[in-house]
């Protein structure tokens, strides 16, 4: 069973998100801040991480900047509200696999996850 992490700081997107991707078969897991994201992808293995850029204290950008310090090498689709060119290239550049602006469409979310799991 593939496992996602998703970090966001709406416990109300995380719950939900977690759900939705339990029920089509994934092994899901949350937390709501980048802190938590880092610690929790040095002591898991996870097939992917769906991350929002704009979060108190650690955002979504210091977040891939620390994996990258870290050696943590997992898939990362990018999950936000503040969805702009730039953002996108940026997170691309940082190496995040996709992006995807809130309010997301579960479905499309779906076929982003697969098409960017079965590139492995």
């Amino acid at each position: 069973m593939e496992s996602i992490l998703v970090v966001d700081d709406d416990i109300n997107l995380c719950t939900a998100l977690k759900d939705e991707l339990t029920e089509v078969g994934y092994d899901a897991q949350y937390v709501t801040n980048g802190f938590d994201a880092i610690k929790y992808l040095q002591d898991n293995k996870v097939d992917m991480v769906l991350l929002d850029l704009k979060m108190p204290d650690m955002d979504g950008f210091d977040v891939l900047r620390e994996m990258e310090e870290k050696d943590i090498h997992t898939n990362v689709i990018v999950l936000t509200a503040y969805a702009d060119v730039k953002s996108a290239i940026d997170s691309a550049k940082m190496g995040a696999s996709d992006f995807i602006s809130k309010p997301y469409d579960f479905d499309e979310l779906l076929i982003t996850i697969r098409r960017v799991l079965q590139r492995e």
